[in-house]
């Protein structure tokens, strides 16, 4: 089974190339979605307690993921911390999707992974291919605000990702989304057309 993964930064339209992809009956990972997941097991609660307090929980005891961002993310030691409790969880529950769909014999999977940073610390090193999503900055920034995010918050998250530098030299297949996103659709599709002649 094929793991396509597919990179891009806030904006980039992600989303619409993976859903070209699943359309065609891809299956598909999302990475972010499984790593709130993995907040919802008591074992990674805990490990969440005693390394950022109380602070971080509601009235039911979940986590609240702001909470969670504004403590984690105030220092490098602090990211460590909650990538040393979480990183390992969302390897174990890829793994099991993973086997999951190899035993239903699909021939390819979309893993979508925003927080990608290189091929070979990640779970990218057993990517078959990596396709990253590009577009202008501000175009970013406009598509994120337009679907809720404040541009204060989409402009953070934007600095603590790598460049579109890095992603290109990352990627096998980019493709740049500055059109609209039937054209991007479009591309997305006549390159796997191709691409699963192969398989």
């Amino acid at each position: 089974m094929k793991k396509l993964f597919l990179i891009g930064g806030m904006g980039a339209g992600k989303s619409t190339a993976r859903k070209a992809l699943t359309d065609e009956g891809l299956a598909w990972i999302d990475l972010d979605q499984v790593g709130h997941e993995v907040l919802t097991w008591d074992t990674v609660k805990d490990d969440l307690r005693g390394a950022f307090g109380d602070g971080i929980f509601d009235e039911s005891g979940e986590v609240v993921r702001a909470e969670l961002a504004a403590v984690a993310f105030a220092s490098p030691a602090a990211t460590r911390k909650l990538n040393c409790i979480t990183m390992p969880r969302i390897e174990e529950r890829y793994t099991d999707l993973i086997d999951e769909f190899e035993r239903e014999g699909k021939p390819a999977v979309v893993v979508e992974y925003s927080v990608f940073r290189n091929r070979q610390q990640s779970l990218a090193y057993g990517a078959d291919v990596v396709i990253a999503v590009l577009a202008p900055l501000e175009t970013r920034i406009e598509r994120a605000v337009a679907s809720g995010f404040s541009e204060e918050d989409v402009r953070a998250r934007i600095a603590r990702q790598i460049t579109d530098a890095d992603r290109i030299e990352a990627a096998d297949v980019v493709f740049n989304n500055d059109g609209t996103p039937e054209e991007l659709r479009n591309e997305v599709l006549a390159w796997w057309n191709e691409y699963k002649k192969e398989l």
